[in-house]
């Protein structure tokens, strides 16, 4: 917890953000989540859609990768889902390749 006895810099992060050129791409995020959240239900009134109540906004083809923010590459999935994901040792996220099927044991190949 770094802001214990003082207060949060939000000024300075938010020009860091911009000397970084982060800015556009967490307000499209920010955009895409609220899109999301306009279409759902929110029958306990606190601005979020019920179906998003606790969950994470996943896009399925990552931004990294050339994803967009539009709808259509967004979903919705649990924390645990969306944060849970394995690193190559160069930091690359790593991908689940399908194993491969056993031979069966009699030598039929059907």
């Amino acid at each position: 917890m770094p802001y214990v006895n003082k207060p949060r810099p939000y000024k300075k992060e938010y020009q860091q953000q911009k000397a970084r050129g982060e800015q556009p791409t967490r307000n499209a995020r920010e955009r895409a989540r609220y899109a999301i959240d306009k279409a759902g239900v929110d029958k306990n009134g606190n601005g979020k859609a019920d179906a998003r109540e606790g969950k994470d906004i996943e896009h399925i083809v990552p931004l990294s990768k050339g994803g967009a923010n539009s709808k259509k590459n967004l979903r919705i999935e649990t924390p645990h889902q969306n944060r849970s994901f394995s690193r190559n040792s160069d930091h690359t996220v790593k991908v689940n390749k399908a194993k491969p099927k056993p031979k069966p044991k009699n030598g039929n190949t059907r």
